[in-house]
């Protein structure tokens, strides 16, 4: 059994520690303390050699030495591997792909008039799509315009296309790579029907062609299930523009009633803050003995209201049990992802309500109230008064607030970036090739138990920007940068002299935070701006990736349609695929052969910095800059 690590090796921050050592004096069990209980873990897990595909097995796999083995259908341990990685791929882009489905719906109903909850915020933005992906939008309506966009979005879900819609924003060589290597991403759920397909046992028995596919079915991710999630959000809830927030749990208040959203989408998040807002609902919770009702986020939905209208974000993944154990959280309300089920219990240590609103994510022990485009803010104003109704039977004994909060800036969509560069990438492009600005690199995702908490996200980043490469952040990570002042124009004072200057000159941090784990799509779309006006193709620019503390199968979506995309990606940790040579040697070099990317694994800050500056020094030197 693995020892109990000290306090100070979990968490870097005040606010953390604070919640795990009260967690210890009060009895809740915490993910850290379950991780100490699965350690060690299986070898044959780790390193993707079991398979329970069918009922001939379970197998495991052993691919080396005199006592070799097969599994019963005869697979190897590449096979193995790969199809493992294949559908762990496919379940992370199924994931994003759904998220996206939700608001291409919801988009629809407000088209066809199903839906006075919700509308159009982005007029603009609606009409600049739709002329984008070529719908005629003279004379048409707002109303008809949207339901335009969903018909054409909907058949990007299907299997009749020959390429999701907004592919053809990539460069023409890019295209031509996926066109090359039969990749190019077709219908979203198609392709990630075809990967379970695939993995069947008897269909594709080559690892290389299996993996060829993931690829194929993160670009469906990449390119159209998270885009198309990015950009109809912002035309539903506005697109963001620069705002100042804060961050950590000193955002929680004593004397409100705190409703902290948590999951992905914005659908429900934005319900119940309009609810909270309404003078009515304030009356009721100022009745109840609060001065008023302070909404707050977690994880990517968080994220979501962060961008586009200032909510304080009280924490990332790894902060979720803890910010009920401050013992002042009234309800969490969730949709679905990264929504651990331990929350349910963590909150019946406390008064605090949980509350689902997905028919696809129920949690046992918790109180279920399904929300849709038909009934949102009715279901909306039910449960911020069931929070107010919490509030009465708060333990003031039990309440704990550990910190202040830390200021950020946040809100730098696509359209803000552009605007600050006056509309054109040709600023930024020249910066580059000045070399003050040495390249770019995304940090995105998750936190993992298994490293320090926010540990690598933070010292990769500061690394970086160091080196005058300027970091764009998203999901979880948007926290840790928070945390470490990262995300404010005085954080330019940590970079390198030429990034700095950029920053004071434009009035912005050095790490941009662009939005959640969907929004790693505004990020592919900047590349493919940056390259199709220099005349690129996205593997020729000094670009990078990083999910430093990633966990989830979304995150293994994502860091594949960024080297699908031409995008070298840094992963603090590997995927299960080491025990297969071919599939380990593919990912950390193959695939730079195939698609001019390919992925790294350093645990370490410092040395991640180190393989991303390289990198980025040799896409330099062969554009003829200077390193």
């Amino acid at each position: 059994m693995a020892k109990e690590r000290e306090i100070q090796d979990l968490s870097p921050w005040e606010d953390a520690q604070k919640m795990i050592a009260k967690a210890r004096r009060e009895g809740v069990n915490l993910i850290w303390d379950r991780l100490r209980e699965q350690t060690p873990h299986c070898t044959f897990c780790d390193q993707g050699l079991t398979c329970s595909k069918c009922v001939m097995g379970p197998c495991r796999i052993n691919p080396k030495g005199p006592k070799k083995t097969h599994g019963v259908c005869g697979a190897d341990g590449d096979l193995t591997v790969a199809r493992n990685f294949g559908r762990f791929v496919a379940a992370g882009a199924a994931a994003h792909s759904d998220h996206g489905r939700d608001l291409l719906e919801t988009l629809a109903a407000i088209g066809e008039g199903k839906t006075t909850d919700y509308g159009i915020r982005d007029e603009a933005k609606l009409e600049r799509i739709c002329t984008e992906l070529g719908i005629a939008v003279e004379g048409l309506s707002v109303r008809e315009r949207a339901k335009a966009l969903a018909d054409l979005f909907f058949e990007d879900y299907g299997c009749r296309s020959h390429h999701v819609a907004f592919s053809g924003r990539a460069p023409q060589k890019r295209k031509d790579v996926w066109e090359r290597l039969g990749c190019t991403p077709r219908g979203i759920d198609r392709d990630c029907v075809e990967m379970l397909h695939r993995t069947h046992m008897g269909v594709d028995c080559d690892p290389v062609s299996i993996c060829l596919h993931a690829g194929r079915v993160a670009l469906g991710d990449g390119w159209g299930g998270s885009m198309i999630a990015t950009e109809v959000s912002d035309i539903i809830f506005g697109t963001p523009k620069p705002v100042k927030a804060v961050v950590n749990l000193g955002v929680l208040k004593e004397d409100q009633v705190n409703i902290l959203v948590h999951g992905h989408s914005p659908i429900v998040s934005e319900m119940i803050l309009a609810a909270a807002r309404e003078p009515e609902i304030l009356a009721r919770a100022q009745e109840a003995g609060a001065t008023g009702i302070n909404i707050a986020g977690l994880c990517c939905t968080g994220n979501e209201v962060l961008m586009r209208q200032g909510v304080p974000m009280a924490g990332n993944h790894l902060m979720t049990e803890l910010a009920i154990v401050t013992g002042a959280v009234e309800m969490v309300i969730v949709d679905y992802q990264c929504i651990m089920p331990s929350l349910v219990n963590v909150a019946g240590c406390y008064h605090t309500k949980f509350v689902s609103t997905s028919d696809k994510a129920k949690f046992p022990g918790g109180v279920h109230m399904e929300f849709s485009y038909k009934n949102a803010r009715e279901k909306a104003r039910e449960a911020v008064l069931m929070a107010i109704e919490a509030f009465a039977r708060r333990d003031p004994a039990k309440v704990e607030i550990p910190s202040k909060p830390v200021s950020i800036t946040s809100g730098f969509s696509n359209e803000a970036i552009l605007g600050a560069l006056g509309g054109t990438p040709e600023p930024l492009i020249q910066a580059l090739q000045a070399g003050k600005v040495r390249g770019v690199a995304g940090i995105v995702g998750c936190n993992n138990p298994k490293l320090k908490h926010d540990h690598v996200h933070v010292g990769l980043a500061r690394e970086l920007i160091r080196r005058d490469i300027l970091v764009i952040v998203t999901g979880c990570a948007t926290v840790a940068m928070g945390k470490a002042g990262l995300l404010e124009p005085e954080a330019a004072d940590q970079a390198g002299e030429g990034l700095a200057g950029i920053c004071r000159a434009l009035g912005i941090p050095p790490v941009l935070h662009v939005g959640s784990c969907v929004d790693n799509s505004r990020i592919l779309h900047l590349c493919a701006v940056l390259a199709n006006h220099a005349g690129l193709d996205i593997s020729d620019l000094p670009v990078a990736a990083s999910a430093p503390e990633w966990y989830s199968e979304k995150a293994a979506a994502i860091g594949l349609y960024a080297v699908a995309s031409g995008v070298y990606t840094h992963l603090g940790l590997p995927p299960h695929i080491l025990g297969s040579a071919m599939i380990t040697d593919l990912a950390l070099k193959g695939l730079d052969d195939v698609f001019g990317a390919c992925f790294s694994v350093e645990p370490d800050p410092l040395k991640a910095a180190g393989l991303i500056d390289e990198r980025i020094t040799a896409k330099r030197l062969a554009l003829g800059w200077s390193a």
